[in-house]
């Protein structure tokens, strides 16, 4: 695909494909990460684990495109939670926002946005509980990020709680989708979906922690922050000045306490992975490994505090493999999963700051 427009012999592919490869040829061109995870899950599944991840994935399409305006992205994301909610005119949706989309944006988005149609046909041929999941987590992320759209986010965010906000906006909403998903899959699952809806909100949060850590200088070349004032204010640095070419050791402190609030939160993401039967080993491992990943992300963070990049605290291709290797190995026994995270991530706990993560999503929501 060159520029903004989906070639002849991309859309003859992807036509070409059925509706599973079609879905993993999208995931495999947007993430990585989840193009690995997600064909862990039993295969009921991970068709509609898939078709929820392309579904968020269009909403972070349009909150991340620079050439909107707040108002047109808060248009398109109300018109995206409709199209999902009842499956009508799609076409319509996407022909209107493909030609606005930037440069800017990966080719694959802007694949994504030219097929929405046969994503959102996929979406209508689950049943009704499981469009009911996913319309939700739509609804809530494109309702929720909006929000922090219109603030100045150079300076980063008021407060930790504020943190805790977008961080359900952007991730602990997906996790109480995929809660659902999963308990509608299992009635076994299903006996505990109460304690881990609450859990999987914490799991969300600390996958996304782990990336606002990761991403910090990333986003700052944006100027965009989304760390805490409140928590740097404490330590004595304030983020008005933060740049690439900041070494402070008041702002290496005030890391140390993030890491540690996501640490607990991935503590949390092993306890609801816990609940999850062990013979569900392709569930346990969907969990697992991003759980694995996250925990080495936080470590390499914490081993180099001074970093300036984030490829120079990205994790190694010989680590994600020992992370499935492990996982495979260990997965079904929760108490060799709690010996694993207990070594895995030592010293990422902060002995001099103590924080409880929020067990429940914000109220305001």
């Amino acid at each position: 695909m060159r520029g903004t427009q989906l070639s002849l012999e991309n859309k003859l592919l992807l036509d070409a494909m059925t509706d599973d490869e079609f879905q993993m040829a999208l995931l495999e061109g947007v993430s990585r990460t989840f193009a690995l995870t997600i064909p862990q899950l039993p295969e009921s599944l991970c068709r509609a684990v898939a078709n929820a991840y392309l579904l968020c994935r269009i909403v972070d399409t349009i909150e991340d495109e620079v050439s909107l305006t707040p108002e047109q992205k808060k248009h398109f994301c109300h018109d995206f939670i409709a199209v999902v909610k009842t499956g009508t005119k799609p076409e319509e949706f996407a022909e209107e926002l493909a030609p606005l989309l930037s440069s800017n944006t990966l080719p694959a988005e802007h694949v994504l946005i030219h097929v929405i149609p046969r994503v959102i046909d996929i979406t209508h041929q689950f049943d009704k509980q499981q469009i009911a999941a996913l319309s939700t987590c739509v609804e809530v992320m494109a309702e929720g990020m909006p929000i922090f759209q219109g603030d100045n986010m150079h300076d980063g965010l008021p407060k930790l709680t504020d943190m805790d906000r977008y961080c359900y906006y952007v991730a602990g909403c997906v996790g109480e989708m995929l809660t659902k998903l999963f308990c509608h899959y299992s009635p076994e699952i299903a006996q505990h979906q109460e304690e881990m809806l609450t859990l999987a909100v914490s799991f969300g949060q600390g996958l996304q922690m782990t990336n606002i850590l990761k991403d910090i200088w990333d986003d700052a070349e944006r100027g965009v922050c989304w760390l805490p004032q409140d928590i740097f204010s404490e330590t004595g640095f304030d983020l008005k000045n933060l740049s690439s070419k900041t070494n402070d050791a008041n702002f290496r402190m005030g890391l140390e306490h993030l890491i540690s609030v996501a640490h607990n939160h991935l503590h949390n993401a092993l306890k609801f992975t816990q609940l999850i039967p062990s013979h569900e080993t392709g569930i346990r491992n969907f969990c697992l490994w991003a759980l694995g990943m996250a925990v080495l992300t936080l470590k390499k963070i914490k081993q180099n505090l001074g970093f300036t990049r984030s490829d120079q605290v990205k994790i190694t291709r010989n680590s994600v493999k020992s992370t499935i290797f492990a996982t495979k190995l260990m997965g079904r026994s929760n108490y060799l999963l709690d010996l694993m995270f207990k070594l895995t991530s030592q010293g990422l706990h902060d002995p001099n700051w103590t924080y409880l993560p929020h067990s429940q999503a914000p109220l305001d929501i």
